[in-house]
């Protein structure tokens, strides 16, 4: 392993570890209730969250454990253990059957909870779909097609969970209105640009200022065609999410715990301390994977042409629209578009990867988190004659990178605070 990826798994781990569940949750827990705590998490940092919690209550507080329940849906590969808090894994980042049990199970607890209860709610990356209860009239399998749709459409997260939320019975603050009578604290770990609380798992416990107009104006936006089922869902003003002001929220708080901005903090400060310049793009980027990464390899072949040494760091969250037929994600399209445009450069070296361990894929714990590429990619290249433009048409960046070895297999993080992109340049 060269010295760059030894640096560019180090930057990686640490982005990951800053967000982890066991090192940021405890503190930010709120006081015991007189009477209950009842905990729903969801999402790829749910059984985790959920552990950190009864690790809080139960051994460092002393709680009753009668005293505290609940539920925590993640997606497959991402369990726990848990002593009071029941783990569901369910379908990611399509839903499946099992997300349709656990957010019927969630709304069941949240109903139940009095006023002198605290639902504390935890969300992270993939809540949308592990919580998957579609408005009456329209059946998993249409909100299956939907959400196939919309991840295949370009879409960015804002938008897609913005149709989600208008077809949905726990989304758009929905959750807290089924608890309205108890106090609820959600805590959430961003995996969405901008940190905005109604995109991270939909919403459920806060206003949505989004409406089923503008749910219908991205369908046909994105070329969506639904059957009438969804259409109908769509045109009913009982399906209208919770608006501000809506007294559900009278005893609600949300607060950020982790956010993609600390992590790219901490990924900037190891590249500074290994001698780079940094350049820090932010931790909001979107946009089209491979031409993001058009702009990013232009920025590294003239840092390189200039002789400088330098660290392009970005987060979070690009997209892909699919005309092919191959896997991957957005993270290892753009490691492969660099590919095809640094060829032989060397001196480069990229890591792209999403920070909960999985980048797109078939929805396995064991997908790949993204890629890396350095002058040992290149060679790979020449060697096995792969040309890294036709597995780009394909969006096949999977096979590409399985076969020149650059796949990053980091497994299940139970975090996620989007992606992070490495890419550095010594030219020195």
């Amino acid at each position: 392993m060269t010295d760059q990826r030894k640096l560019l798994r180090a930057i990686f781990d640490a982005t990951v570890a800053a967000a982890h569940p066991d090192t940021i949750l405890a503190a930010h827990l709120p006081p015991l209730p007189h009477g209950r705590v009842i905990c729903l998490a969801a999402g790829k940092a749910a059984a985790a969250m959920a552990a950190a919690v009864e690790r809080h209550y139960l051994d460092a507080v002393g709680l009753d454990p009668v005293r505290l329940a609940g539920l925590a849906a993640t997606r497959y590969g991402h369990s726990v253990p848990t002593r009071r808090i029941r783990v569901i894994e369910a379908g990611h980042p399509v839903p499946d059957e099992a997300g349709l049990r656990s957010a019927d199970a969630s709304l069941t607890l949240a109903s139940a909870a009095t006023a002198d209860d605290l639902l504390l709610v935890l969300l992270s990356g993939g809540g949308s779909a592990n919580w998957i209860a579609p408005v009456n009239g329209v059946s998993i399998a249409r909100k299956q097609q939907v959400t196939k749709a919309l991840l295949r459409s370009g879409a960015p997260i804002s938008d897609i969970n913005t149709v989600r939320r208008h077809l949905s019975r726990i989304k758009g603050g929905r959750l807290a209105r089924a608890a309205s009578r108890a106090e609820i604290v959600t805590l959430a770990i961003s995996d969405v640009p901008r940190d905005e609380p109604t995109v991270i798992a939909s919403g459920p416990t806060v206003p949505d200022p989004t409406t089923l107009a503008d749910a219908r104006a991205l369908l046909t936006k994105y070329r969506i065609v639904c059957d009438d089922a969804v259409s109908r869902a769509l045109d009913d003003p009982a399906n209208e999410s919770c608006k501000p002001g809506d007294a559900a929220f009278s005893r609600a708080r949300f607060e950020i715990i982790a956010r993609p901005r600390t992590s790219l903090d901490v990924a900037a400060r190891l590249a500074r301390e290994a001698g780079f310049e940094v350049l820090d793009l932010g931790a909001n980027l979107e946009g089209e994977a491979r031409d993001v990464a058009a702009e990013h390899a232009k920025l590294a072949l003239e840092a390189r042409a200039g002789g400088r040494k330098l660290a392009i760091l970005s987060g979070g969250e690009l997209t892909v629209t699919v005309r092919g037929n191959g896997r991957g994600g957005p993270n290892q399209e753009y490691a492969l578009s660099l590919a095809a445009r640094l060829k032989d450069a060397s001196g480069v070296s990229v890591l792209a990867a999403d920070t909960d361990g999985a980048d797109g894929g078939a929805g396995d714990a064991s997908d790949p988190a993204g890629a890396v590429i350095d002058t040992s990619t290149f060679r790979a290249m020449r060697a096995f004659q792969l040309d890294p433009l036709a597995y780009l048409a394909d969006n096949d960046a999977t096979a590409f990178f399985a076969a020149t070895g650059d796949l990053l297999l980091t497994g299940p993080t139970l975090t996620n605070v989007n992606d992070l992109r490495v890419v550095l340049v010594d030219a020195t």
